[in-house]
């Protein structure tokens, strides 16, 4: 792709269209909002000198401080990315519940369309994204599915309406209505009451990193980066360009 003058030239004959079609239906209003979203990070800096030698303790680190900010909202949201069979990945939002020395725990309908990805293809990537504290952190490993004992345990742990939400919903399906998942909500709920059994298709996953990136706002843009490379049990650390 060319670009000359200002126009956009391609061999794509609908590109053209694509960037006319962009420039008419934006308003110049709308356009100078979204160029002038931008800010000097000032939080923290990142020092090789000063962080933990292990990935998964510097994690752990950041996020209590994460938890800690009153003002943060959702600090165990994470992005999850998956890739499918045509090698398409797919992007969501789901709730850390558990951390160990080795891996990154959520839990999820197997079934579900990042259910049949995970068992296509273990390999996964999580972000955070903290921006109280001008931070993000990246994670790149593989994924697999945790005890059935454990996964009951956790079940078990949640509100009931949680618990009767797993059966109800056949997650990723196309369904009828929202009246569907209420009644089968109630269905459930007359089925089971207050003693509700985890379904066979919902369970834990963990991932368990090969790296880990450090991301610090800093100002004019030079911000930290801080890679964490897992060799065994132990962790290289580099840093890179913003």
């Amino acid at each position: 792709m060319k670009q000359s003058n200002h126009q956009i030239q391609s061999d794509d004959p609908d590109s053209s269209d694509l960037v006319n079609s962009l420039s008419d239906n934006s308003s110049a209003k709308t356009q100078a909002k979204i160029r002038d979203i931008r800010k000097q990070y000032l939080f923290a800096a990142l020092d090789e000198q000063k962080v933990l030698p292990n990935g998964m303790e510097q994690f752990g680190l950041w996020l209590n401080e994460a938890i800690d900010c009153k003002l943060m909202d959702e600090p165990t949201a994470m992005i999850l990315s998956t890739v499918d069979e045509v090698g398409q990945p797919h992007s969501r939002v789901v709730l850390l519940k558990d951390i160990t020395m080795d891996c990154f725990v959520f839990f999820s309908n197997y079934e579900g369309h990042k259910g049949q990805q995970i068992a296509n293809n273990k390999m996964v990537a999580l972000v955070f994204f903290w921006p109280m504290q001008e931070r993000q952190v990246r994670i790149e490993g593989s994924v697999e599915k945790i005890s059935e004992l454990l996964s009951i345990r956790y079940f078990k742990s949640r509100p009931i309406e949680n618990q009767l939400g797993a059966w109800a919903s056949p997650q990723s399906q196309i369904i009828r209505s929202k009246e569907f998942l209420e009644k089968q909500f109630e269905y459930y709920l007359q089925k089971y009451g207050n003693d509700v059994p985890k379904p066979p298709h919902w369970g834990g996953y963990a991932v368990k990193p090969t790296s880990i990136e450090f991301w610090q706002g800093r100002p004019n843009r030079l911000h930290d980066r801080l890679l964490y490379t897992r060799h065994g049990n132990s962790w290289n650390i580099t840093r890179l360009a913003p």
